[in-house]
């Protein structure tokens, strides 16, 4: 017989390779879907350990979304109120001359008219605290207590003040223009100064004596909006305290106050000087509000540290608690993890395996997390009566750090089962 040719045995060849590559593929393939079966599986299979294995991965991520929900919460709250009192208050310092010499006053005598003229200005006024002389104090009549000078606050104010502050009365009304111009010797007391003196009615007509000099009551304040300090004090008219008292000194300069529309401040605070005394715009000082960023990025920054501190802390534990469970069960398993690999399963299946475990119980928790977290801040919201702000990028990215979580958990586990041998397994 003769010997088969050289290209007869090419052929055989080629036909014998065919036939075992289908073998070879079937053995390491592994699909995604296959994969995530046994994920689910593998974490179904004792469900009360994997939710207490998930539980620090949800504090954590809850944690995450809580804080920068609540933050963001806080910082528009905090936007809001201090963008319709603090950005609407212009507050006007009198330096004086710029070579320091000593002018006396520097605001004239229709500062308010000049200022209320400008646009988007609500109120403005002059007031400075009134330096009383040596050995008088302030007492109420008919009955009523006596308050020592160092107890005592008067301040000196015009009426536009006043409305600036934006007072609630109590009882009675404000000093007005009509005051000012003829300086009608009326005082307006603060509801913590109307409790020393024993003030409690304007029934009976009190009077407060400042020195020897009587000011009849007109009005009690309950509190204000502005200028704090004025419920400690007796206002009396600037006009009436610069005639008593005389203007005032270096020690206590005159100030002004000016409310202005919601957005105008910064433009208010410009052109004051000018408005004031075109001639020596320098000897004013006009002081617009603060950013209200500035404020908000500074207390929004004191809470995500301390808070985002905490959040690290929860998902730190999380991760070692899975990656204990994912040890433990890598462990338990060891006959399965032999049989797959009799079965012709690779390493690289076996780690893929346990790392899909691992990543799932990290999602889970990172979505139950999300939920918690978003809903924290939806409550505390309500209970505050604010409005809840979380950002979508936050809702968006913690579900992928718990993914990412579990991931970083599970790879040494893994890693250590792809390195189990099939004999060593299956005699286990």
């Amino acid at each position: 017989m003769t010997p088969p040719g050289r290209g007869a045995r090419r052929a055989g060849r080629r036909r014998r390779g065919r036939g075992r590559r289908p073998d070879r593929a079937a053995v390491s393939r592994f699909a995604p879907r296959d994969l995530l079966s046994e994920a689910v599986a593998g974490i179904l299979q004792r469900p009360a350990r994997s939710a207490l294995t998930a539980l620090g991965t949800v504090l954590g991520i809850g944690a995450f979304v809580a804080v920068l929900g609540l933050t963001a919460t806080t910082s528009s709250q905090i936007d809001g109120r201090f963008n319709v009192l603090t950005a609407t208050e212009v507050t006007v310092e009198d330096v004086g001359a710029s070579d320091g010499s000593a002018i006396g006053v520097s605001f004239p005598k229709d500062a308010a008219a000049r200022i209320e003229r400008l646009n988007g200005v609500s109120h403005a006024g002059v007031y400075w605290p009134v330096s009383l002389p040596e050995g008088d104090s302030v007492r109420a009549s008919p009955v009523g207590a006596t308050v020592g000078e160092e107890e005592t606050q008067v301040a000196a104010a015009g009426p536009g003040v006043l409305r600036a502050a934006q007072p609630t009365l109590n009882e009675g009304r404000l000093f007005d223009e009509y005051h000012e111009r003829e300086a009608v010797p009326v005082a307006v007391v603060g509801s913590g100064m109307a409790a020393r003196l024993g003030i409690t009615t304007l029934e009976s007509r009190p009077v407060v004596f400042i020195g020897d000099r009587p000011f009849t009551v007109i009005g009690i304040m309950g509190d204000v909006r502005r200028k704090a300090d004025l419920l400690l004090s007796v206002v009396v008219p600037a006009s009436v305290a610069a005639r008593e008292w005389g203007e005032p000194g270096t020690g206590a300069p005159a100030r002004m106050l000016i409310s202005t529309d919601l957005g105008a401040a910064a433009q208010v605070a410009d052109q004051t000087p000018l408005a004031l005394d075109p001639a020596h715009p320098e000897r004013f000082k006009a002081v617009p509000p603060p950013d209200p960023k500035a404020l908000r990025d500074t207390v929004g920054s004191d809470l995500n540290q301390l808070f985002l501190l905490l959040a690290v802390v929860c998902l730190v534990i999380g991760a070692v608690g899975i990656a204990n469970t994912t040890l433990v069960a890598v462990l338990e398993r060891t006959g399965e993890i032999g049989l797959r690999r009799t079965l012709g399963a690779r390493g690289r299946h076996i780690t893929s395996q346990f790392l899909a475990e691992s990543a799932a119980l990290g999602a889970l928790g990172g979505l139950v997390g999300t939920a918690m977290g978003a809903l924290t801040v939806v409550a505390v919201a309500m209970a505050r009566q604010w409005t809840p702000v979380v950002h979508p990028t936050t809702l968006l990215a913690a579900p992928l750090i718990g993914l990412v979580t579990g991931l970083l958990a599970g790879g040494y586990p893994a890693w250590r089962a792809s390195r189990i041998e099939p004999a060593e397994a299956l005699r286990r």
